[in-house]
């Protein structure tokens, strides 16, 4: 991959990122990540692209269900149980003259936040370490705060290529925490995540594993 290439990807999956992450991750979420200047600079290019057709956002319910509810990527078919009805989120990032198309699913909780997005990436697998990369370096476009990966480790699901990983955060209201996993497969990237406050880190752990116990990638 030519480091352009590996730019732009970078630069795809910050801006895809920022986009729908906002409907997903709760009031806490607002991170940094030093990123290379040449990646900064595709990734705020990017950004105001992805911005400019980003749906205006809508409130969540003050008081989501939690009871299960199974929530499916029409386009895709991927799905997942999550703790309530999800909260949509879609754009469309410009890319080498092409559209990918972006989709999030989440659902704010007590706890925290937890949800799944699909890229449309058809031929175009991008490297997991990539698309965790771009994700942290999203933050650094939502203002202030700090974000880290831990503990990365790879893995397959169903022969689908996968990648974990845990993140703790700080910023003004106190440290957070959460789970990633991205998983890749001809035509997709599909992103899980759960993220809360700290103090909720046993419960965000365990909606994270229900949440990859439930995900369905076809």
């Amino acid at each position: 991959m030519t480091h352009r290439s590996r730019t732009q990807r970078l630069a795809l999956l910050s801006a895809s990122t920022a986009l729908v992450t906002a409907g997903l991750l709760p009031s806490t979420a607002a991170f940094a990540a030093p990123a290379s200047a040449a990646a900064a600079g595709a990734v705020t290019a990017t950004a105001a692209a992805a911005a400019a057709a980003a749906p205006t956002p809508t409130p969540p319910p003050t008081q989501p269900s939690q009871e299960a509810v199974k929530t499916t990527d029409p386009p895709s078919g991927i799905s997942a149980e999550l703790p309530g009805k999800a909260q949509v989120r879609s754009g469309s990032i410009p890319m080498d003259g092409k559209a990918v198309a972006a989709r999030v699913y989440g659902v704010e909780t007590p706890d925290g936040a937890t949800g799944f997005a699909v890229y449309d990436m058809p031929g175009d697998r991008l490297p997991l370490e990539d698309a965790l990369k771009g994700f942290v370096d999203a933050y650094a476009l939502m203002g202030n705060g700090t974000l880290t990966s831990e503990n990365v480790r790879k893995t397959t699901v169903d022969g689908h290529p996968a990648l974990d990983a845990t993140l703790t955060g700080e910023d003004g209201d106190g440290s957070t925490v959460g789970s990633i996993r991205f998983i890749s497969d001809d035509d997709h990237l599909v992103m899980a995540l759960t993220y809360g406050p700290e103090e909720n880190e046993k419960d965000l752990n365990a909606k994270h594993k229900q949440l990859l116990d439930s995900l369905q990638v076809p």
